[in-house]
C-alpha cells in the first residue's frame, strides 16, 4: 500500500520551505533601494501596517495580531473584505445560488414530486439577499478585528516612506501612519479593453452585473474566464439570452482540455451560446441598448450583435496605482505586478507585497495563504504557499474544480503518466438526487503512481476538489486515495473510483 507513514509526513513538513517550489512566487535578485530604516520617537508604534482590507490584507492583518505583532489595517473601501466579499467572490455566489433555485424550481422540482402552478422572480428580493450576505460578513471581520486587537483605518494608504503610509481619510482629512514592516495587499482591478467604456448600466464590469435592477433581454459576455461564465450563468438561468464572445479558442483556456470540452457543451445545453475565436472591434452604446462590431480574431468580415447589457469580463489588472510605490522605488514589471522574493519581501527592506498585486493565481485563497506565509516570515517563522497546489473553481452548474496539472501541461512536460475517469452517471449518490452530469479525472506518474492533477466536474465539484488538494500536498498516490474508506452514498466515491481506475480498476463502472 501507498499510504504516507506518519514519519514521512512529520518529515515532510519538517523538511518543506518556500525555496523548494520554484513556482510559488516569482523569484529574483532585487537591487535593494537604500533608506533607513531607524525610527524617530513614535515611528514604532506598528510592527506590522497593512495596505488593503481584502482576503489577503485582512487575513495578513488578523495573523500577525495573533503573533503578537502590533497591527494596523488600512482600507480605501470603508469595508472590509476587499473585492471578494463586496463585489466578487461572495455577492456572485449569492446569486448564483438564488438563480440556481429559481431554476430548479421551473425545470427539475416536478420529477421530485414537488408541483405549484406558477414561480417568479422576486429580483429586489433577490439583490437583498445578496447585499445582507455581504454586510453581515463584512461587519463580522470588523469583529475579527476588534477580537484581535488589529486597529482599523478607513481611508486611502499611499506610501511615502519605506515606513510611513499617508491615509486620506473619507472626512477628508490626513493622517500618517509608521510601521517596521508594510504589507501591500491592494488587490486587483477590472481590466478594461480599449475602445470600450464601462458604465456599470448598459456596459457592466462584474460590479455592475451584480447590481441589475432588471433582467436583460439580451446580455452579451465579453470573455469566457470564469467570472464571465459564472455571471453569465447567473443572468442566463434568471432569463436573459446570453452569447459569451471570446477571443481565443477555447473557453477558461486554463483548464484541462477533456474537461473544458465536456463544460462548454453542458453550457451551450443551459442555452449558453459561444462565439470563439471572435474579436471585438467596437461598442456603440446607446439608450435603446449596445451594439458591438465583431470580427474573426484572425481577421476577416465584421458583424453586428446587439444586446441590452454588455458585460465586460476580460481579466484583472494589479491595483498598484497611486501607491507611491515610484517614490520609495518599489519595482514591478512590465504589467505593474509588484516584484517579491521568496519572502514576499519587495525589493524595498521593510515593505512587502501579496495576494493579487504579484505574480500567481489572482485568487482570494491563493491571497489568504500569502498573507499568513508573508507574516510568519516577519515573525521570524517559516512560512510556506505552493502555487501549483492552489485550486481553482468555476462555481456554475455544474461546478468545475481542479488542482495540479492539466493533461495538457503533463504531455508537455515529458512525463509518462495514466489517466483514470469516473462518470458521476454511475455514482449512486448522484443518481439518487438525478444530477448526474460530470466526471472525476485523476493524472498520475506512471512509473511512481503519484498524483499529478485532479479535474472534477460536478454538483459541489469545489467542495470535492479539496480531498484531491490534501493528497497533492502530501505526494500521495492515486492507490492512498483509492484505499480509503468513503461513506456511501456519497458523490466523494466517484474519487475513489476514479483514483482506483488510475492504479487498476473501478468496481462500479
Amino acid at each position: 500500500m501507498a499510504m504516507a507513514s506518519l514519519a514521512r509526513r512529520k518529515a515532510y513538513l519538517l523538511t518543506r520551505n518556500l525555496s523548494n517550489s520554484s513556482s510559488d512566487v516569482l523569484k529574483y535578485s532585487p537591487t535593494v533601494t537604500s533608506f533607513s530604516r531607524g525610527f524617530a520617537s513614535g515611528s514604532e508604534e506598528n510592527d506590522v501596517v497593512v495596505i488593503g482590507g481584502g482576503p489577503g490584507g485582512y487575513v495578513a492583518a488578523i495573523k500577525a495580531a495573533q503573533l503578537g505583532l502590533k497591527t494596523t489595517c488600512i482600507e480605501k473601501r470603508g469595508a472590509l473584505g476587499g473585492t471578494c466579499l463586496n463585489v466578487g467572490c461572495i455577492p456572485s455566489k449569492a446569486l448564483l445560488h438564488s438563480s440556481h433555485m429559481y431554476h430548479e424550481a421551473q425545470h427539475s422540482f416536478a420529477n421530485h414530486g414537488v408541483k405549484f402552478s406558477s414561480v417568479e422572480i422576486d429580483l429586489p428580493a433577490m439583490m437583498a439577499q445578496k447585499d445582507k450576505a455581504v454586510s453581515n460578513l463584512t461587519r463580522g471581520i470588523e469583529g475579527l478585528f476588534k477580537k484581535n486587537k488589529v486597529s482599523y483605518v478607513k481611508g486611502y494608504g499611499k506610501l511615502i516612506s519605506p515606513f510611513e503610509v499617508s491615509v486620506e481619510t473619507p472626512d477628508g482629512g490626513n493622517t500618517v501612519v509608521k510601521g517596521k514592516h508594510i504589507i501591500i495587499a491592494t488587490g486587483s482591478d477590472v481590466k478594461s479593453l480599449p475602445g470600450i467604456t464601462i458604465d456599470e448600466k448598459r456596459i457592466v464590469s462584474s460590479t455592475g452585473a451584480l447590481a441589475l435592477t432588471e433582467i436583460p433581454k439580451k446580455l452579451v459576455v465579453i470573455g469566457a474566464g470564469y467570472i464571465g461564465l459564472e455571471m453569465g450563468s447567473v443572468w442566463g438561468r434568471l432569463g436573459s439570452e446570453i452569447t459569451v464572445v471570446e477571443f481565443a479558442a477555447d473557453i477558461v483556456p486554463t483548464m484541462d482540455g477533456e474537461i473544458r470540452k465536456q463544460f462548454q457543451r453542458s453550457l451551450e445545453k443551459q442555452g449558453m451560446k459561444f462565439m470563439l475565436k471572435t474579436k471585438v472591434v467596437g461598442v456603440d452604446s446607446s439608450a435603446d441598448g449596445v451594439k458591438l462590431t465583431l470580427e474573426p480574431a484572425a481577421g476577416g468580415d465584421q458583424t453586428i450583435l446587439e444586446a441590452d447589457v454588455v458585460l465586460v469580463s476580460a481579466g484583472r489588472s494589479p491595483y498598484t496605482g497611486g501607491l507611491g510605490l515610484d517614490k520609495i522605488g518599489v519595482e514591478t514589471d512590465k504589467i505593474g505586478r509588484i516584484l517579491v522574493n521568496e519572502r514576499f519581501s519587495t525589493n524595498v527592506p521593510g515593505v512587502y507585497a501579496i495576494g493579487d498585486v504579484i505574480p500567481g493565481p489572482m485568487l482570494a485563497h491563493k491571497a489568504e495563504e500569502d498573507g499568513v506565509a508573508c507574516v510568519e516570515f516577519i515573525a521570524g517563522k517559516t512560512g510556506h504557499v505552493d502555487y501549483d497546489k492552489v485550486p481553482g473553481v468555476v462555481y456554475t452548474h455544474p461546478e468545475v474544480a481542479s488542482v495540479g496539472k492539466t493533461e495538457e501541461q503533463v504531455k508537455a512536460l515529458g512525463v509518462e503518466y495514466r489517466v483514470g475517469k469516473f462518470p458521476f452517471i454511475a455514482n449512486s449518490r448522484a443518481k439518487a438526487i438525478d444530477n448526474a452530469e460530470g466526471l472525476v479525472k485523476i493524472l498520475a506518474e506512471k512509473e511512481t503512481d503519484k498524483i499529478l492533477g485532479v479535474h472534477i466536474m460536478a454538483p459541489n465539484a469545489g467542495e470535492l476538489i479539496h480531498e484531491a488538494v490534501i493528497a497533492l500536498q502530501y505526494d500521495a498516490a492515486s492507490e492512498d486515495i483509492a484505499r480509503v474508506c468513503h461513506a456511501h452514498p456519497t458523490m466523494s466515491e466517484a474519487v475513489k473510483e476514479a483514483a482506483m481506475a488510475t492504479y487498476d480498476k473501478p468496481i462500479h463502472i
